[in-house]
């Protein structure tokens, strides 16, 4: 590969890791598996092997990832939390092995499973808990020590402690209880975390500590990062028998080892028992146990050199395609799932996954009876990855008709199958559990398993009779109470009185997401305006376009619709839009936020900028006014200098605001 290509790629590269991270560390949620995301970090490591002179300091191979929030007070870590390096093969083991050796002479290795969690410094004065902080960007966390203290496995007082003590350990969430926790989730309507880790992310960063307290986390202590008192602890395995003594959990499995090979054969029957555990690990840590030959060896602005995690390969099964089944979601779009012979993966049973649509069958060559091969993506998702043996004749198609209402479908652009028919049951029941949802109409307790039961005791037949129901129509469901039925009836009430523009993104429009549905109410800010909206003037308003005009129409042209809505009004609903915007300073402006803000997240600042009338953008362009920079600020503000466009710092950003 030449220059200018490879620093092409390295430039996309970094801007994608970059993303990812952003929604790993800060918004606790994952687009990608930890596989991929390894896979692009892999990559710019041989771009930058390739052409070391493409090196720059906020690559992902020269920083630790992640960052701190301004939800919490920051600390600054004493000792770097620094983040470690990762190995895909026993042979880059046995190279790690080689440079320690060249270093230090013989060492000696505790491997120890890599739990997936989130890192935390835990810090005692004369023996009593006094300030626990995540790990940021190694430098800089926050203070969540209040969240952190109502884990039942953190000890709040040591006997016979030094006068000063800070530990490193991964606060994680255990199966059992992620499970129960996703169940509450779906049945209240609220979007699920995806995965373990995300739940104990989103836990910590709790602004009440009660609901930290509910979530049942628990933590293994891993690392010794200060003592004072003239402790003297020489290596690894002893400093960690150590704060055992204290009363630490420490490290679920920990061993010495005088040679690499010894230590990799402790890293393959770790990977063999990963589902055997109650909580998820994504690898093996290796650590050089001398701390005095840790300290011979030193660091890298990211890494040390002392240590190396070998992350697992997802892991795969072989089993039979039994069924291939059918189901219709809230837009119409027909998903077929593969149903196979129970498989254990990651440490659950798997018998489903999602084939996506009929273009993935046909990639695929996919039928019923047919050995395939499987796995979870980033341990979360299940997926099918290959035919292993054709065991059928020909690919499964996916019938031309409704599973739900036996209407016929059609094929969208998006290379899906649609039912298009208003009354599909199917449909139904999904438009209602996206009607009561968080971000639209917020209706708490009017989950998933509600709505199938109020739909199959005829009780609902569409969202206007969420409004009809009475208390006695609910405490004919099972598992309701006088108060439980009660709080449902307070929670519908309620959301009479959500902005216009909830309403409006709790209908389904195709294409109208919660922005564009507020977006349209700040020009039209009466339901019968924006029924009566001409197509030309919604595609005046900046970001909107045919698209969406066309969907607003079809949408509002239906007389079933229409008719919805008039009901809705008779039962009190708000049809009116009260702005938030408090002043118009911004207004006709387009601002980019990249960066760490030393005051405001992401979310505030462009929260900011819309109740002042701006409008806040995800990517520079011509158009943008400015770019409104923090610390870190990576390509997005490059792109900015490069096209002229003014930078302002978040003091500028919130002077413009207040004068």
């Amino acid at each position: 590969m030449d220059y200018e290509s490879a620093k092409a790629e390295l430039i996309e590269l970094r801007n994608k890791v970059a993303y990812h991270s952003y929604l790993y560390y800060v918004e606790n949620r994952n687009e990608i598996s930890d596989y991929e995301y390894d896979m692009l970090n892999n990559r710019i490591k041989d771009l930058e092997k390739l052409y070391p002179e493409l090196i720059t300091e906020d690559s992902p191979t020269q920083r630790v990832q992640g960052m701190a929030e301004s939800t919490f007070e920051k600390v600054t870590h004493t000792v770097k939390m620094e983040s470690l390096l990762d190995a895909f093969s026993f042979e880059e083991l046995r190279d790690f092995d080689r440079k320690v050796r060249e270093a230090v002479g013989n060492p000696q290795y505790v491997v120890e499973a890599k739990i997936d969690g989130l890192s935390m410094s835990l810090e005692y004065t004369d023996g009593v808990f006094t300030r626990g902080s995540t790990r940021g960007d190694g430098v800089v966390g926050e203070d969540v020590t209040a969240n952190l203290a109502t884990i039942k496995s953190i000890p709040k007082r040591i006997k016979n402690a030094p006068h000063f003590l800070e530990v490193r350990g991964e606060v994680y969430m255990p199966r059992d209880v992620f499970k129960k926790l996703v169940e509450i989730q779906e049945n209240e309507g609220k979007r699920p975390f995806k995965n373990p880790r995300n739940a104990a992310a989103g836990s910590v960063r709790q602004k009440d500590s009660k609901i930290t307290a509910e979530r049942q986390l628990d933590i293994f202590v891993f690392n010794l990062q200060q003592i004072s008192d003239g402790v003297t602890v020489k290596g690894h395995k002893a400093s960690l028998d150590l704060l055992k003594s204290y009363g630490f959990k420490i490290s679920p499995r920990y061993s010495l080892y005088d040679n690499i090979e010894d230590a990799i054969k402790e890293v393959q029957r770790i990977g063999d028992m990963r589902g055997e555990f109650p909580f998820d690990i994504d690898g093996a840590v290796i650590k050089v146990d001398s701390l005095e030959q840790r300290k011979t060896m030193g660091s890298t602005n990211k890494y040390p050199r002392w240590a190396i995690a070998y992350k697992y390969p997802p892991e795969e099964k072989t089993t039979v395609l039994k069924d291939i089944e059918i189901s219709v979601g809230r837009t119409g779009v027909l998903t077929p799932t593969a149903v196979f012979d129970t498989v254990q993966l990651a440490g659950t049973s798997v018998s489903r996954a999602t084939l996506h649509n009929q273009d993935f069958i046909n990639e695929k060559q996919v039928n019923i009876g047919d050995t395939i091969v499987v796995r979870k993506a980033g341990d979360i998702i299940p997926e099918v990855v290959r035919v292993e043996k054709k065991n059928s004749d020909g690919v499964f198609n996916i019938p031309l008709v409704c599973p739900s209402c036996g209407r016929p479908v059609y094929k969208t652009e998006e290379a899906a199958l649609r039912c298009n028919n208003p009354d599909c049951p199917e449909q139904l029941i999904r438009n209602l559990i996206h009607f009561a949802s968080r971000d639209a109409m917020n209706i708490e307790g009017l989950g998933e398993a509600i709505v199938y039961q109020l739909v199959e005791n005829n009780l609902i037949k569409d969202i206007r009779d969420i409004y009809k129901l009475k208390k006695e129509d609910i405490l004919s469901l099972e598992g309701f109470k006088e108060k439980s039925a009660a709080n449902l009836l307070k929670a519908i009430e309620n959301s009479k009185k959500n902005n216009l523009d909830k309403l409006i993104f709790a209908f389904g429009i195709r294409n109208i997401g919660s922005k564009v549905a507020t977006t349209l109410c700040e020009s039209f800010d009466t339901a019968d305006k924006l029924i009566n909206a001409k197509k030309e003037d919604i595609i005046k308003i900046d970001g909107m376009g045919d698209v969406i005009a066309q969907s607003l129409e079809d949408f509002f042209s239906n007389e079933a619709v229409l008719n919805i809505i008039d009901e809705l009004k008779k039962c009190g609903v708000n049809m009116n839009y009260v702005s938030s915007v408090s002043s118009d300073v911004l207004k006709g402006k387009t601002i980019v936020v990249t960066g760490t803000l030393s005051t405001l997240s992401r979310d505030e600042a462009e929260k900011l900028i819309a109740d002042n009338g701006g409008k806040a953008a995800g990517s520079v362009s011509k158009k943008t006014s400015y770019v409104l920079a923090g610390e870190k600020a990576g390509s997005k503000l490059d792109k900015a200098n490069a096209l002229g466009i003014p930078v302002i710092s978040e003091e500028e950003f919130l002077k413009m605001i207040n004068n």
